[in-house]
């Protein structure tokens, strides 16, 4: 009878029906024979409210930061025993809980394979993208590591949200612009050259234009390996079309800054080799 349960529990599409088990079933879903039980339940007894106002108000914190350390050493196919700790974390008031989340969400990821990752994970990151910077800053950093992940069809669709985090609760947080300029480097690789044209690109010219010096020199390699990349790619208008729109936006820009731009993309696109030189001439 355990064994059915654990099974139904696992391959559930909608698991919150589990709210309608009786408390023996409940209790059943979270049984493992990794480590010993009883030390499995003191761990997820952490989220306990109770537990953070009369044993350690960091608690939960201490339980976010661990959680992937545990859900490595119980294996994907005890991941049942932690699905409902997580949300709980992951929904947690306090914001430093859910940072701890989304700084990890993508080792995660990895322990938990791609069939999980997209039915429990994915709703959790999409939450996170929503959330404060201090939270978004986290699931950021490592957004190349967790889309690359994810099946072509479901990475495509955070081509939308990428244009969002431009967008800070403080404008002078400037880390999280050069941040997404040099995530967006890596996630040249995982985009088709229409893409990179269509969505990447305006990001890119974005951040060129940004008014932290910082950035902007991120956001030069960024331009130049994106030259490099539909350079490469089979249908060749699309680096020539993005070429016409550095001379127009930049070279020909009516503020000195705009056009020193130009100059320092040149340079870099000279310096990386990013295209033959009768073509850059």
């Amino acid at each position: 009878n355990m064994d059915s349960t654990l099974h139904y529990i696992h391959n559930d599409s909608d698991l919150s029906t589990n709210s309608s088990f009786s408390p023996e079933e409940e209790r059943k879903s979270k049984v493992q024979d990794v480590v010993p039980q009883a030390l499995l339940d003191q761990y997820l007894s952490m989220t306990d409210p109770s537990r953070a106002q009369t044993v350690d108000t960091e608690i939960a914190k201490h339980c976010a930061y661990s959680l992937p350390g545990v859900a490595l050493t119980l294996g994907r196919q005890n991941w049942h025993c932690l699905k409902d700790t997580y949300e709980t974390l992951a929904s947690d008031m306090q914001w430093k809980v859910r940072r701890t989340l989304a700084f990890s969400i993508h080792e995660l990821a990895v322990i938990l394979g791609d069939q999980l990752t997209a039915g429990d994970l994915v709703p959790v990151f999409n939450g996170f993208l929503k959330d404060l910077d201090e939270v978004r800053i986290g699931v950021l950093k490592h957004l190349h590591d967790f889309l690359k992940l994810l099946h072509v069809d479901k990475r495509r669709e955070y081509l939308y949200q990428l244009q969002e985090f431009l967008v800070t609760d403080n404008s002078r947080n400037w880390r999280f612009r050069a941040e997404l300029a040099e995530q967006l480097i890596l996630l040249l690789d995982l985009y088709s050259a229409r893409d990179i044209y269509d969505y990447l690109r305006p990001i890119a010219f974005s951040l060129c234009a940004d008014k932290v010096s910082s950035v902007r020199w991120i956001s030069y390699k960024l331009v130049s390996e994106m030259v490099k990349k539909l350079h490469m790619a089979s249908t060749s208008t699309f680096v020539v079309d993005l070429m016409n729109e550095l001379v127009e936006k930049f070279c020909r820009c009516r503020k000195w800054s705009g056009r020193q731009t130009f100059v320092f993309i040149c340079q870099t696109i000279s310096e990386d080799d990013c295209l033959p030189m009768d073509q850059f001439a």
